[in-house]
């Protein structure tokens, strides 16, 4: 009788998984990590950079490949922001956002017309961003007030959006609005918004105080006339559109912490090798080891749950529950093995010339972003307890 094949590990990947996520490795190793300071000191992604992203194929990931995509799987968007945010989370979640919110709202929701106009240039050049957020609505994301009104064939947008994340490189954004504020979520409606549509304009940057290259800026919308050829889904399918993406979106952020967290643990353990105390390298105290030893265990917990998301997603099974875990879980670690970075380096730990400063304050937003921790708990809470 044949041996049974053995189970792989959640974190084992296949053989095209561990080529690719390497090709991204080097990449980032190469491309980006000479950067990472400068775009951090200027607020601003590296243009040559990002056309190095569409190029390597990172920005349409998911895309078939009729549309000029490199038709990946949803798995392999999450290795790319995964080993992106390692050197870079402001990097990943330029792709993050692109790939896990933008990209998949559209395989899912556009008409053809739509995609063949759309997807070939989110794959060649044109970066996309997800407005949902509004000043009376982060964590009520659906308290919105953002109002378009029909008129004849087009919708007049009025309203103000805010903390959109890669605005300012943005060419095309998905814009939540509401048609009949009477009608509460069934009234939200979800709109393909172009750069330099008459009556849109961006408001003035936000000063952060992480991911800094990642741009995030307001939008505003005057009499912003959109055509209902432009409308995304069918009207009052807003609600379910934005529910469905965010919750792929959540495994996206628990990817860029994990890879926050796996970056800081790299730079930490080098920091203890080379760094000399007492005549001993600081590796070589067994109290240095044990914090070593347990940033490593903590980020692969993390790693396991974001794999095991991913996974569900790509088989067509139910991943809300795993997400929310995966999500909030990340955001904790990336925040704690951050921090503990910072330790290890000492004095050095605390000023700029070293990089896990920057990680330290970068991993702040992860327990914000795409569903505060609190969200997250009331969603596991809900999933696990029942009613």
């Amino acid at each position: 009788m044949a041996d049974e094949a053995k189970p792989r590990a959640l974190t084992q990947l296949g053989e095209d998984e561990i080529i690719f996520r390497d090709t991204v490795r080097k990449f980032a190793a190469a491309r980006i990590a000479p950067l990472v300071r400068s775009m951090d000191e200027a607020q601003k992604m590296d243009p040559d950079l990002i056309r190095h992203l569409f190029e390597m194929g990172l920005m349409g990931i998911e895309i078939p490949e009729q549309y000029g995509g490199s038709g990946g799987s949803f798995f392999d968007a999450i290795l790319a922001v995964e080993a992106l945010s390692a050197v870079d989370p402001s990097v990943g979640v330029l792709v993050d956002v692109q790939n896990t919110l933008c990209i998949n709202a559209l395989l899912r929701w556009a008409t053809e017309d739509q995609k063949e106009q759309y997807l070939p240039r989110l794959a060649k050049d044109t970066i996309a961003s997800y407005a949902l957020s509004e000043a009376s609505s982060g964590s009520d994301a659906f308290a919105l007030q953002t109002r378009a009104t029909r008129q004849g064939d087009d919708y007049i947008l009025n309203g103000q959006k805010l903390w959109i994340t890669n605005a300012l490189e943005s060419g095309l954004f998905l814009v939540f609005a509401t048609i009949d504020p009477s009608l509460g979520y069934k009234g939200i409606t979800a709109f393909l918004v172009e750069k330099g549509t008459p009556g849109f304009t961006l408001g003035k940057k936000e000063e952060k105080l992480g991911i800094r290259a990642s741009s995030t800026a307001p939008l505003l919308f005057s009499d912003c006339v959109i055509p209902a050829s432009q409308v995304l889904g069918q009207p009052g399918q807003g609600y379910k559109i934005a529910i469905e993406t965010l919750n792929e979106g959540r495994i996206g952020i628990a990817a860029q912490m994990t890879g926050l967290a796996d970056g800081a643990w790299g730079h930490a353990a080098r920091w203890a090798r080379e760094r000399r105390q007492f005549g001993k390298s600081l590796v070589e105290f067994q109290a240095m080891q044990f914090q070593l030893a347990e940033m490593a265990t903590d980020t692969e917990a993390s790693r396991l749950l974001v794999y095991n998301a991913a996974r569900l997603k790509d088989n067509g099974a139910d991943f809300l529950k795993e997400a929310a875990m995966a999500k909030y879980f990340a955001s904790q670690v990336a925040e704690r093995v951050a921090s503990l970075a910072v330790e290890v380096f000492g004095g050095s730990g605390f000023v700029k010339d070293y990089p896990v400063e920057k990680l330290y304050r970068d991993a702040k937003i992860g327990k914000i972003y795409e569903g505060t921790s609190f969200m997250q708990l009331a969603t596991i809470a809900k999933l696990t307890l029942g009613p």
